[in-house]
């Protein structure tokens, strides 16, 4: 269901695109829109997971410099039947994560050193499983596409202004001077709004195939819980400086409020973890089937959402990137 309503969503601001371009500049402005489009995907197709690694400042880290991130990477990746992903590391007191890449051949997951400082080993399994999960559903292109053509739009309507004011504006513009800036206005606000729309059905997604990767969907929603906890005490001024890139994060790394609820890139963190409990309870204690491993220290953070498992059997048994 998640995945035909987002096909429905881009579809519809595909539509919009072509149709802003239309409404703006008669049939030169669709062509327009056209082959901006074209160039714009093509652009974002090639360079999209470099052009945001760059902005966060995000640094590789190999098996040699990280040994436990990458280990516990690569076992979720094995888990997952992805192909390794680069790693890289975002400087970063804001605990925090994403994944880019036009494929699960080019993929990268990214996390701070805020995320990597304050989580428990569990937690952070859950949050790279939720990453490894947009990777595999494919949702860093479509997200990368979605943010492409609700870019487009937004130049459309730029040049839409400046040619508004021309003496022939009322023949060339199918509504008239009066409702071409009509939609230069409202056409970027609808495809910024389809656009967190995608943005939030694949968060539930994720969510749920990530909860799978892992193996317990608890250990996801408690790193929500404290993530975006922490989250509001630490800014994270990459993030500020590009703020078309928060969908990207596990949780939005932006400081909002108020109307801006109206943009949220996530859905409410307290819906995530209320399916990610429900997910929880109809798997039952046992969650997942992993091979045994080796049991390490039962030493555990509590927090309103409840531990799973107990000394005794617990998932500590059943996950190799526990030691």
């Amino acid at each position: 269901m998640n995945l035909v309503k987002t096909g429905l969503l881009l579809a519809a601001m595909t539509a919009l695109f072509l149709a802003a371009g239309f409404l703006i500049g008669g049939e030169g402005g669709l062509l327009i829109a056209l082959l901006l489009a074209l160039a714009m995907n093509a652009f974002a197709w090639w360079n999209s997971d470099k052009m945001v690694l760059r902005m966060h400042g995000a640094q590789v880290v190999s098996r040699a410099s990280a040994p436990e991130l990458w280990d516990m990477v690569a076992e979720l990746a094995r888990r997952a039947d992805l192909p390794m992903p680069a790693v890289y590391v975002i400087p970063s007191d804001q605990p925090n994560a994403f994944a880019t890449g036009r494929d699960p051949q080019h993929a990268a997951v990214a996390v701070t050193t805020g995320i990597l400082e304050t989580l428990p080993r569990e937690e952070l399994a859950g949050v790279i499983a939720h990453e490894l999960a947009h990777i595999k559903n494919r949702d860093t292109l479509i997200m990368t596409v979605a943010a492409t053509i609700a870019g487009a739009i937004g130049m459309l309507a730029n040049f839409g202004f400046l040619f508004a004011g021309s003496r022939d504006s009322e023949n060339r513009h199918p509504l008239g001077a009066v409702g071409a800036l009509l939609v230069m206005i409202l056409a970027p606000l609808a495809a910024t709004l389809v656009q967190l729309a995608i943005s939030r059905t694949r968060e539930y997604a994720a969510d749920r195939l990530g909860a799978e990767i892992c193996g317990q969907p608890l250990w996801l929603a408690r790193a929500l819980q404290r993530i975006e906890a922490l989250a509001e005490q630490r800014v994270m001024p990459s993030a500020e400086h590009h703020p078309a890139t928060a969908h990207l994060f596990i949780v939005n790394p932006l400081r909002m409020g108020g109307v801006d609820n109206l943009f949220r890139t996530h859905p409410p963190t307290e819906s995530r973890v209320a399916a990610l409990v429900e997910l929880a309870r109809t798997m039952g204690p046992g969650g997942f089937q992993v091979q045994p491993r080796r049991v390490a220290p039962a030493a555990r953070r509590r927090g309103s959402v409840p531990e799973t498992g107990t000394a005794r059997g617990s998932v500590w048994q059943r996950n190799p990137w526990n030691r």
